[in-house]
């Protein structure tokens, strides 16, 4: 059966994603910032958390990891590569790594940039990614901690998957990336198409993402960008804009 996904809202633009594998009845989470409302969620749907997963280290990401640890034993899955910054890690992942829900299997992709260590996680046969903060419908992460040609790599590796891949960001910034984007590319009518349609859709306060690799290709600025000198430009404006 296919994985059930919901979204949790979190302080003003968070999503963390809880995620449940209806036949072995395993329910995972994706960078808890909080755990107050993802116990709650949880609870109210009977499910019962069983791992957590963290995409890198920011304390937006993994601020929930010790509360849900201790009110459900769950595990902490983490980047390897941010070990020192995710104390509350049991198992660490690096590239090529598999993670599993009930018989749902992702793929550890490396994607630094946004820091040093994230990482994004794949699965291929539910079409579903959960890419963090690497990612985000019509953008993408801040230059934390890596190089726009880390980040211009990420993106181009990204873009390669599947278009009905399904991308459950980590942020609600869509508006104010359909904004740049239509600046940044004014004659693509995808994406003048898309930012009214995000705009109607922020005024009825309904949410923006899951997107797809598909929309993400025709339309985000960064996964676009041909080289890594267009899209350092196209991140350094994005960061002023």
């Amino acid at each position: 059966m296919p994985l059930e996904i919901v979204r949790i809202p979190a302080f003003s633009d968070n999503y963390i994603w809880l995620v449940h594998d209806r036949d072995s009845r395993e329910t995972m989470v994706v960078d808890p910032g909080e755990a107050t409302a993802v116990l709650a969620e949880a609870e109210r749907r009977g499910w019962t958390i069983s791992a957590i997963w963290n995409t890198h280290w920011h304390p937006d990401h993994t601020a929930g990891n010790q509360a849900i640890k201790d009110a459900t034993g769950a595990p902490v899955i983490a980047p390897a590569a941010e070990a020192a910054k995710i104390p509350t890690a049991d198992r660490l992942v690096k590239e090529g790594d598999t993670v599993t829900l009930g018989k749902h299997v992702a793929t550890v992709l490396e994607t630094p940039a946004h820091t040093a260590g994230h990482i994004t996680y794949h699965f291929a046969g539910d079409a579903a990614l959960f890419p963090g903060d690497t990612l985000f419908a019509l953008g993408c992460g801040r230059l934390f901690e890596g190089t726009a040609e880390q980040m211009h790599a990420n993106l181009q590796r990204l873009a390669k998957l599947p278009p009905e891949t399904q991308v459950y960001c980590a942020h609600e910034y869509t508006l104010s990336n359909a904004r740049f984007a239509h600046v940044a590319e004014p004659d693509n009518d995808d994406i003048a198409k898309r930012l009214v349609a995000v705009e109607l859709m922020r005024d009825k306060g309904e949410p923006t993402v899951p997107t797809t690799i598909g929309e993400e290709r025709a339309t985000n600025p960064f996964m676009r960008a041909a080289t890594a000198e267009e899209f350092a430009a196209r991140r350094a404006a994005k960061d002023a804009f």
